[in-house]
């Protein structure tokens, strides 16, 4: 692709989503662009690199793992075959990018933004930490809450050939491989401004594909510990998510309350504090797993519950969708864009039923159409 025809197309990253976006103004089109360029311009051809003999032995064998996970999302889980994660790219910095999350102190709404191609998104994202604490101190400034959180992989919707990065690579194998399932998932269905359907859509295909791709991988000699581990993973995910979502209905129920702010605030914050309690004793249970310390080593806000509810609310409904499609992942995005296709309120009526719940209310699916916010 030529230079200048790339730049013009990656001027319009920044509306095209992926796991980070956001825009209010040039300078924040221009590092969109200029970012992924960098990306796309030192992106080299991953079976090149396994074939140089100069490729230290490690990152061969990473490399090599990471084509034979890109060969079985195509022929095993139905997602695009394409050019995504053929070339790689290395990076000096742990992730590619880090997202912005801004939500109002008394409200678990995330802060939208909306753009022609991909409508409205509740993240912004910046390649650069320092950018992104800036906006983020700008929301705070703003009145909102917002934390920064640092993510390894992005993607362009197909259109653009999304490279493998040393933030993905260097990964353990497993989350190497959820990693780019969960990417092409997107490149498979995208429903323009709605953020729940979108993550939780692919964070179902990951975890279908997680398994049967371990599923393959033990067949074919690999140690079954990794699926031990895996499945120990997920168990540990549900347990958090649960006391999440636990916590969240309890906010959810104070905000809509006759109270006065003052004593919202002060609910809030005793939710919270309960919230980092039922999170040490669910530790001890774990046996001391510390996986989740960095995210409660920090103060919580109204963001963090509203960012984790966008990526797993409707997760429970899609993984009944692909049941009800007897595990056939064809039928299954092939459904998941029919579901895309209708009107917002039967399409949240259809998931709703699908994970057998009556709509709307604590502890059930709700619409989470975006809407415009105000600044």
């Amino acid at each position: 692709m030529r230079a200048g025809l790339t730049l013009a197309a990656a001027l319009g990253l920044a509306s095209l989503s992926g796991c980070a976006a956001w825009t209010d103004g040039p300078a924040y089109w221009w590092q969109s662009a200029a970012g992924h360029l960098d990306l796309i311009r030192r992106a080299e051809p991953v079976s090149a690199l396994i074939a140089d003999p100069a490729t230290e032995p490690q990152l061969r064998e990473r490399l090599q793992r990471a084509l034979e996970i890109r060969d079985f999302a195509s022929r095993e889980l139905a997602l695009p075959d394409n050019d995504s994660y053929t070339r790689y790219t290395a990076i000096d910095r742990p992730f590619v990018v880090w997202n912005v999350f801004a939500a109002p102190p008394l409200s678990l709404k995330l802060r939208q933004s909306c753009f022609p191609v991909a409508g409205c998104v509740g993240y912004r994202g910046y390649f650069s930490r320092d950018d992104a604490e800036r906006f983020a101190q700008r929301m705070r400034d703003e009145g909102f809450e917002a934390f920064v959180s640092g993510v390894p992989a992005y993607s362009t919707l197909g259109w653009f050939a999304d490279p493998l990065l040393s933030t993905i690579v260097n990964r353990h194998e497993v989350e190497l491989a959820r990693l780019v399932f969960h990417e092409l998932a997107h490149q498979r269905v995208y429903l323009k401004g709605d953020s729940t359907f979108n993550e939780s859509y692919a964070t179902a295909v990951e975890r279908a594909g997680l398994e049967r791709w371990l599923d393959a991988r033990i067949a074919s000699g690999g140690d079954p510990r990794l699926r031990d581990a895996w499945r120990e993973h997920s168990a540990r995910r549900a347990d958090f998510l649960s006391l999440l979502r636990r916590h969240r209905e309890s906010l959810e129920r104070l905000f809509a309350s006759e109270l006065a702010d003052a004593g919202k605030l002060a609910g809030r914050d005793a939710i919270f504090a309960a919230l980092q309690a039922d999170y040490a004793v669910l530790r001890e249970r774990w046996g001391g797993f510390a996986g989740y310390d960095r995210w409660f080593g920090q103060r919580l806000t109204t963001a963090h519950l509203a960012s984790v509810a966008a990526y797993n609310d409707l997760v429970p409904a899609f993984e009944a969708l692909l049941a009800r499609e007897a595990g056939d992942l064809g039928r299954f995005h092939q459904a998941a864009e029919a579901l895309a296709r209708l009107p917002a309120a039967e399409r949240m009526e259809t998931l709703a039923g699908l994970a057998g719940q009556e709509g709307p209310g604590p502890g059930k699916i709700a619409s989470r159409t975006p809407t415009r916010s105000a600044r």
